[in-house]
């Protein structure tokens, strides 16, 4: 049997002095939230692409592809709110297992992409879980029609991760370590300290498996 391709899809907003990382620019200014944006972002890239273990696509809105990022990945978001536009880039996609990261935390590693996609396997979902009750990552297996599980998800509040697990209906899940987002300023100081919590305690390839139901 062949196997289908892995899709990694690295979602960002494109890294714009006073637009985005509001929460962070509030303690940092303007120009220290574009520095790490913009660098969280090539980080992300040189750290996961190439790798023949996956196709490296990168979506970024507003809808224009950046002129630094490798050729061949760009796809754009499209409106709506988080979830409409994961829904869009994912269905867009060609067939295959498909792992979504967000841009926001730079310590992901190729290790945990690797796990990411291992986990989906045996289960339907996997999940890289963020102290604040969100998620850095989403990876789903997908099936012919299967319904994605992002609609009515309350993005961007502690039950962002709770209620994407609850609409995917007692579905076996697996769990990557916990990462954390930097969203604001003592998120960036744990960041550069090299001292966020459980990004160094733990085996990158670390999984627990549980039930979608949460």
């Amino acid at each position: 049997m062949i196997a289908r391709p892995r899709h990694l899809v690295i979602f960002a907003r494109r890294p714009r002095l006073g637009v985005g990382k509001r929460r962070l620019a509030a303690d940092v200014g303007d120009v220290e939230a574009l520095r790490f944006a913009r660098g969280a972002l090539d980080q992300l890239i040189r750290t996961l692409a190439p790798d023949p273990r996956w196709h490296l696509w990168l979506a970024v809105a507003p809808d224009r592809p950046l002129d630094w990022v490798p050729a061949g990945t760009a796809l754009p978001q499209g409106p709506g709110d988080l979830g409409q536009r994961l829904t869009r880039v994912i269905r867009g996609l060609p067939p295959g297992p498909v792992v979504v990261l967000g841009s926001d935390t730079p310590t992901v590693t190729r290790a945990d992409v690797g796990a990411a996609f291992r986990a989906l396997g045996p289960h339907r979902a996997v999940f890289g879980p963020a102290p604040d009750g969100g998620y850095w990552l989403i990876g789903l297996r997908r099936g012919p029609g299967e319904r994605l599980p992002f609609a009515g998800v309350r993005w961007s509040t502690p039950d962002a991760l709770s209620d994407t697990l609850a609409r995917l209906e007692g579905s076996p899940v697996a769990m990557l370590r916990l990462q954390e987002d930097v969203d604001d300023g003592p998120a960036l100081k744990r960041y550069r300290a090299g001292g966020a919590p459980n990004l160094r305690q733990q085996s990158d390839a670390s999984l627990e498996t549980r039930s979608g139901s949460h």
